[in-house]
């Protein structure tokens, strides 16, 4: 859990912008993920929220505004120095191939190989390892990943992250379209994530889901952020009110 006294960032944005023509996407955003957080990000359509995960991600570039990873400014050009910096993005796609089975999916272009040639063995015992530690049971790493579930899927690309050694994942509406019980489970695998050490961003539309696992919340509208506060130290309806305008406080910490 994130601490009472003011902690390090691990990856934090300074006076981000971002413009498409007139359309302010992101107006001097200022945003910070420390260490061990679950940190949300809330707002409706058109707040800001997927143009910033975005930036984060290597998909979109800022017009200006700076980046840090662990106190020091880092350039992140395209999704490939996101995840060199330990930054995984889960986007609602999830990124997955559906033709290929869940082994597959999980060292996509990331194969371990012994003399040259991949070893099975080493993708299964990891792989066997990483998905063991989620609450999300993975019927058989031979199984065509479109034959699994929404939870099922989202574990795959989660475990896919872990592989990788991120040190940040940003999730993009990772219980949107899941059942019940498959939400609980989500919920559940990023509370693990925490408990493991890792920073996770969360995008989400849903406020009982976001009290339910955020440290803090960012509210975003209209390319700004609006306020970012502690959910111990707030309400579902103080937030519904800063993210719809009609409570302006602007609180940041």
């Amino acid at each position: 859990m994130l601490d009472e006294e003011a902690v390090k960032p691990l990856l934090s944005l300074h006076q981000i912008s971002k413009h498409y023509g007139h359309v302010r996407a992101l107006e001097n955003v200022d945003f910070s993920l420390t260490f061990n957080e679950v940190h949300a990000i809330v707002g409706d359509n058109g707040a800001g929220k997927s143009t910033m995960i975005k930036v984060m991600a290597g998909a979109v570039l800022p017009d200006v505004g700076e980046i840090k990873f662990d106190g020091q400014p880092i350039q992140i050009r395209n999704p490939q120095d996101s995840s060199n910096h330990g930054i995984t993005t889960v986007f609602q796609h999830l990124a997955l191939v559906d033709t290929r089975d869940v082994l597959s999916n999980l060292f996509l272009g990331r194969e371990p190989t012994n003399w040259g040639w991949v070893d099975r063995q080493k993708m299964r015992d990891d792989a066997n390892r990483v998905l063991g530690e989620l609450s999300i049971k993975i019927p058989s790493l031979s199984e065509p990943v479109a034959n699994l579930s929404g939870g099922q899927r989202q574990a795959v690309a989660i475990g896919r992250a872990l592989l990788q050694g991120s040190k940040v994942i940003i999730m993009d509406e990772p219980t949107a379209a899941l059942g019940v019980e498959e939400t609980r489970k989500v919920l559940l695998v990023i509370e693990q994530l925490r408990e493991k050490g890792l920073s996770v961003i969360v995008v989400s539309h849903n406020m009982h889901h976001v009290f339910s696992m955020a440290d803090r919340i960012t509210v975003m509208r209209g390319g700004r952020r609006i306020a970012t506060v502690k959910r111990r130290e707030t309400t579902g309806d103080a937030v519904v009110g800063l993210i719809t305008g009609t409570e302006l406080i602007d609180r940041a910490i």
